[in-house]
């Protein structure tokens, strides 16, 4: 009985602090994580890709991150582009792009270029590829591959691109020198956020107060058999 009653008691006050330790896992950091905010000026897409400059990031961002594009260009022409190249921190030949159209179309794609398979368009849309309104996001683990949200929906799931860790990046808008500006006006605000679940170990949290709740219930069959 003495042992019901213990366990109970236990079973109660773990119970209890779960909110507890909810709220004080707000306030505590993953030390992995790091973010870092680029807005990236109009009259940089107003080059051809081989003309494009890398820029390095302070940080690189390896294992598990997220790129957030927000696109507040004004374009100069209906066939003009802003497009985004995120380079591997290893290999910066090996990049995720992404090309956003003018309006009234607004089109959009995704290509990546690998070793092995070379330049390879994933996903394109010519017709409302992505939306004014909403943000372009881009999320990546190096178990579950890359994820791309266009603002309205999922239009890449789970792609493997091998273990891609982001470096730099580099834009561009135009495909010919002699091609009319792309833009005239506005930026593109990038935001880069990585980080690795292990190292905040609230991360494991629910997961042990699963296991202990588990062991309490099963001591509760026990000692009811047992009496």
């Amino acid at each position: 009985m003495r042992i019901k009653q213990c366990t109970v008691v236990l079973l109660v006050s773990i119970l209890i602090s779960i909110p507890i330790q909810s709220v004080s896992a707000q306030d505590v950091k993953n030390p992995s994580l790091s973010i870092q905010e680029v807005e990236i000026p109009w009259f940089e897409f107003n080059r051809v890709g081989r003309d494009a400059s890398t820029v390095q990031l302070n940080e690189n961002h390896p294992i598990s991150w997220q790129i957030t594009i927000s696109n507040d260009i004004l374009y100069a022409n209906p066939l003009g582009n802003a497009v985004l190249r995120i380079h591997d921190a290893f290999d910066p030949d090996r990049f995720i792009e992404v090309g956003m159209g003018a309006n009234p179309d607004h089109k959009f794609w995704l290509a990546a270029q690998m070793p092995r398979e070379g330049y390879v368009v994933i996903h394109s849309n010519t017709d409302r590829g992505w939306f004014p309104d909403a943000r372009v996001n881009l999320s990546y683990t190096d178990r579950g591959g890359l994820t791309v949200n266009n603002g309205e929906r999922i239009v890449v799931s789970n792609l493997d691109v091998g273990t891609f860790v982001v470096g730099s990046y580099s834009v561009f808008g135009m495909e010919a020198t002699s091609d009319p500006q792309a833009t005239n006006s506005g930026f593109l605000l990038v935001e880069f956020l990585s980080g690795n679940p292990t190292d905040n170990i609230y991360a494991l949290f629910p997961f042990v107060i699963t296991a202990a709740v588990g062991i309490l219930v099963g001591a509760l069959f026990l000692s009811k058999r047992r009496s």
